[in-house]
């Protein structure tokens, strides 16, 4: 039956094939082995061999023929696989903050009192934001809408940028910031064009 040696892969010293264990059962008595402990033998260290440095770095740096090895770049500061190939750990963070995000996409609709601040969105159009537009709300007031989209094409001509609609009933309009590219040529409006 496998003990706990055995387990560990370690050799039993007490084992049946162990020449001390014979001869100290035939010399102990069963009855003065009751209060004594056993000794376990503790494994000697491995000796350890020192390679000069020189030696190492030209067998790393060197892709071994045998070992279709590759080698490793000049300046490689990262970890190195036991094949001595460099390693590139993906659960190492790097300590780099990133910065926040200089645009946004951002939602306007009417207020409480049906209202559009054009003033606030040209100054968020000219820092570089794409700001969308939702006249949705405003259902049963066509001269209401027409005249919020007259205010807003007034704003864009002044900052020098265009109005798109993003649906068929000009409800939904985009107002892309400063320096933001729109591609007109493969734009499909509705669900018709992707079925």
């Amino acid at each position: 039956m496998a003990n706990l040696w055995h387990f560990f892969g370690l050799p039993d010293p007490e084992g049946p094939n162990n020449p001390k264990k014979k001869s100290k059962a035939k010399s102990a008595k069963p009855q003065e082995n009751l209060g004594q402990q056993t000794l376990i033998p503790v494994a000697q260290p491995p000796l350890q061999i020192s390679i000069p440095t020189a030696t190492l770095e030209t067998e790393q740096t060197k892709p071994s023929k045998e070992n279709n090895l590759v080698a490793v770049p000049l300046g490689w500061k990262g970890p190195v696989s036991a094949d001595g190939e460099p390693f590139h750990d993906l659960g190492v963070t790097n300590s780099a903050r990133r910065s926040f995000p200089s645009r946004a996409l951002r939602y306007v609709a009417p207020d409480d009192k049906k209202r559009i601040p054009t003033r606030g969105i040209g100054q968020r159009i000219s820092t570089g934001d794409t700001v969308i537009v939702d006249l949705r709300s405003l259902v049963h007031m066509d001269a209401h809408q027409n005249a919020c989209r007259r205010e807003l094409k007034m704003m864009c001509e002044e900052i020098g940028v265009e109005v798109f609609a993003l649906d068929a009933e000009d409800k939904l309009l985009m107002i892309p910031g400063c320096d933001v590219i729109v591609d007109r040529g493969s734009n499909h409006l509705g669900l018709n064009p992707l079925m």
